[in-house]
């Protein structure tokens, strides 16, 4: 095993980590809820009354964000062994185990570890799990 050590950037995850935990407990202190991406989007699909505004707010800022570090930034150059199929049917299967799962990794694993809720630790240590077992999988029995 080697580290790629042009590409490990410790303060910057820090720091990424630390903007993701405050903004998911302002979410929290502020409006009451979890900000749980595959939830928030799942309202979207069935709306109530008055709950709309707010989850595109929260979905236009997922959008936009990007934009904005474009302005004060560059963007990494992103590297997908993939095609459109692969990319396609990996992502049907994480809505799938979203709604399995009741929430995504947002949910579980930041906000619901964060309330010490033991349904989010059994859902982010399976999720954890599944993502080890594929990747050993991909990188030392597969190729």
């Amino acid at each position: 095993m080697q580290i790629d050590w042009s590409h490990f950037t410790p303060w910057a995850s820090l720091a990424g980590g630390v903007l993701i935990g405050i903004a998911a407990a302002m979410f929290l202190l502020l409006n009451g809820r979890v900000a749980g991406i595959s939830g928030i989007v799942g309202g979207l699909l069935r709306p109530a009354a008055g709950d709309r505004a707010w989850r595109f707010a929260f979905i236009i800022g997922l959008v936009a964000a990007p934009a904005v570090y474009a302005l004060a930034g560059r963007y990494p150059v992103p590297m997908i062994d993939a095609g459109y199929p692969l990319l396609l049917a990996a992502g049907f299967l994480v809505g799938i185990g979203t709604r399995y799962g009741s929430g995504c990794t947002s949910g579980h694993g930041v906000c619901g570890l964060a309330r010490l809720s033991p349904r989010s630790l059994v859902a982010t240590l399976a999720f954890m799990g599944a993502g080890f077992a594929t990747v050993f999988m991909v990188r030392h029995v597969i190729s």
